[in-house]
């Protein structure tokens, strides 16, 4: 997501991590890409669905303490 470094879960649990969509389509084996949506009253932008895997999108959290 626009050179951000990002993990990425897949749904069996294995995890990569990428800068960009086409460096996780690479990771992930190669596959056509789609977005994924979640949410009860409006959908949310989550992840992708790459090939047969689909993907969790994670972004980096820093707590200021």
């Amino acid at each position: 997501m626009n050179g951000k470094l990002m993990l990425y879960r897949d749904q069996y649990g294995s995890i990569i991590c990428a800068r960009n969509l086409r460096a996780l389509q690479t990771a992930a084996g190669g596959g056509r890409i789609s977005k994924m949506y979640a949410g009860k009253d409006y959908a949310k932008h989550i992840g992708y669905i790459i090939g047969s895997r689909w993907f969790t999108a994670y972004t980096p959290f820093e707590s200021i303490e």
